[in-house]
């Protein structure tokens, strides 16, 4: 039941409905208040893009890769510290270009991107020393550790092994 309706919500639902089911789940969860502080913040920084992205129809993964929708699967693919800071540079870089930059995404579609909001993902980011300036510049891996841990819990979360 609880995969179905976060799949459901991930394909259709705005950032409110979503965030309120991951924060109802993480109330009803027996993981640590730790993991709990850090795992909406982080699931609403990714939101704030992939949901832009999937209402414009243009969603792809890490690799670049064109998505027809939001799924569990391919959000858990963009939990990944080091995919997230690429996807906020590849944004970044698009919203300059006025057109979605490196990605396979078909010319066409790409170039009906709108450029997003990253405020929120950039606040993220840059709280766990992910550098904004230089994409280059690594994070310390402890951050990335970190991330690890959060990662499992919105898993298990958006499994339904809650």
């Amino acid at each position: 039941m609880v995969l179905h309706s976060m799949s459901t919500l991930l394909r259709s639902g705005d950032l409110p409905s979503i965030s309120g089911a991951v924060s109802t789940a993480l109330e009803r969860s027996d993981d640590a208040p730790f993991w709990q502080q850090k795992t909406l913040p982080y699931c609403e920084a990714i939101l704030s893009v992939l949901l832009p992205l999937r209402n414009e129809k243009l969603l792809f993964t890490p690799e670049g890769i064109p998505q027809e929708e939001l799924t569990v699967e391919l959000f858990l693919r963009w939990c990944d510290l080091m995919s997230l800071k690429t996807l906020a540079f590849t944004l970044s870089k698009s919203n300059d270009a006025g057109k979605l930059l490196r990605t396979k995404i078909d010319a066409a579609d790409a170039a009906r991107y709108r450029p997003i909001d990253l405020e929120k993902l950039g606040s993220y980011l840059s709280g766990y020393s992910v550098n904004l300036s230089d994409e280059w510049v690594d994070f310390p891996i402890t951050n990335y550790n970190l991330h690890l841990g959060i990662t499992s819990l919105i898993s298990k979360i958006l499994k339904g092994e809650h």
